[in-house]
């Protein structure tokens, strides 16, 4: 696997490593020993599928607080996507800053995703299928989310969506005291 940094600390755009002959190719997706050396955490506890039946969906701005805070690792297995990350970590050089780039079942890319921050993905095309492991279970109690179109983070998405859910929709603006103050407090537990 090759490593690609992005703009934020810790977000990394990971290009698997063909290995190719007259059948076709393999590689691996996932290394332990690979994530540790690189410094990314190695423990995944949950493995996802999401699906979305038209383009322009967008899924996000998802995350969870700590103690239940939760690192992805994200790939688009059938169709395409543009995947974003947003860094909500109070003590980042880049916090309040995104990377997004354009996953999809032929570029095989896939985004790492720390703890921290806020993710979500626009369907670029029809019929788009992510899969993505998580370290840590789900905790609605834990999960928060930041409206996919907060004006403080401007987040560049590709084009406007055509379908959010209304739990998406409702997320709120980002509120600089009460996420900051939820964080530490959430942190300290």
């Amino acid at each position: 696997m090759r490593y690609n940094e992005t703009p934020i600390k810790g977000v990394y755009l990971i290009d698997l490593e063909k290995r190719s002959d007259e059948r076709g190719f393999f590689a691996r997706m996932y290394c332990r020993e690979e994530f540790a050396h690189q410094g990314l955490d190695t423990q995944f506890l949950q493995a996802n599928n999401s699906a979305s039946v038209h383009k322009g969906t967008l899924r996000g701005m998802h995350y969870q607080l700590p103690p239940k805070a939760e690192t992805k690792l994200v790939r688009c297995i059938r169709g395409s996507i543009y995947d974003v990350v947003l860094d909500l970590r109070p003590n980042s050089l880049t916090f309040g800053k995104s990377y997004g780039a354009t996953l999809s079942a032929d570029n095989r890319l896939m985004m790492y995703v720390p703890k921290g921050c806020a993710h979500g993905f626009l369907t670029l095309e029809n019929d788009a299928e992510v899969f993505y492991l998580v370290s840590e279970t789900y905790s609605k109690e834990q999960e928060r989310g930041i409206r996919w179109n907060d004006s403080r983070f401007q987040i560049k998405w590709p084009f406007a969506p055509s379908v959010v859910s209304d739990r998406d929709q409702a997320h709120p603006d980002f509120d600089p005291a009460h996420h900051l103050n939820e964080f530490t407090l959430q942190r300290g537990s």
